[in-house]
């Protein structure tokens, strides 16, 4: 059931539009209802407990909000940090000689190429374990370099340097993919979606007899849309208006490093 908030924004977008306005229209058809039925009955305002409800739904929103940019704002330094750990890796390689810093830029040039892909594989599960099995290869050849010139201990400088920066790229590759999962917990979601309806109804069966205020509802049903809509986006930086693309232009930068 969470892949429903996978969906395309847009079609997204127009599902809970929809569906906020269904449901608005069946709270005020059954108080129509139980008006024309009841037609002496007197009509308080929305109870205590339609408040709460409504009270809980904003609470609810603001929560759902709070976590969804937290998670994205971690997804956007994790991408900063990475870069820089590459970069300085990749600089690094210059304190060997010809023989070994060849190689090394051969195999930083193909690493950072699969981590181009990694992004770009979006939210493609069978195109996003390739890369991560390519990343960890690459790394371990790496690894595997640096390792046995540490061995001599007349570079032990450079090995000092080099190695602490490479492990430290490597521990990013599990990282990076632990946080693009980690996403506000459907639950959640379906929790929040389920009290926007709730009190979609409510707010129709609020109706006394007067005509209905068409614009209010609208208006109600575009704010909270847009709200959930937002909170779905920041939920899934890889796809729709919010992404990370502008910072992964940062990683696609280091290319020029390795010319």
């Amino acid at each position: 059931m969470s892949s429903f908030f996978e969906l395309p924004t847009y079609l997204l977008f127009a599902v809970f539009f929809v569906v906020i306005i269904w449901c608005n229209w069946l709270g005020y058809r059954y108080k129509k209802r139980q008006l024309d039925k009841y037609p002496g009955q007197i009509h308080e305002g929305m109870s205590s407990i339609e408040g709460s409800i409504l009270a809980l739904l904003a609470l609810l929103l603001g929560f759902s909000f709070s976590v969804a940019v937290s998670k994205f704002e971690t997804r956007r330094h994790l991408l900063v940090e990475e870069t820089n750990v590459i970069g300085t890796a990749i600089l690094r390689c210059d304190l060997y000689p010809d023989s070994i810093r060849t190689a090394l830029r051969a195999n930083f040039k193909e690493y950072v190429e699969t981590r181009i892909a990694y992004y770009e594989a979006r939210y493609d599960e069978a195109r996003n374990r390739v890369e991560m099995e390519k990343a960890e290869e690459i790394s371990a050849r790496i690894w595997k370099t640096v390792a046995v010139d540490a061995n001599d201990i007349q570079f032990k400088l450079r090995s000092q340097q080099m190695i602490p920066i490479v492990n430290e790229m490597i521990d990013m590759i599990t990282t990076r993919d632990a946080m693009r999962i980690s996403k506000v917990p459907p639950l959640i979601l379906w929790t929040l979606l389920t009290f926007v309806l709730i009190a979609a109804f409510l707010l129709g069966s609020d109706y006394k007899g007067h005509k209905r205020n068409v614009s209010l509802v609208i208006g109600y049903a575009l704010v909270v849309t847009l709200t959930l809509n937002l909170i779905n986006e920041l939920n899934h930086p890889r796809q729709g208006l919010i992404n990370l693309d502008d910072v992964e232009k940062k990683m696609v930068n280091l290319r020029k490093l390795l010319i």
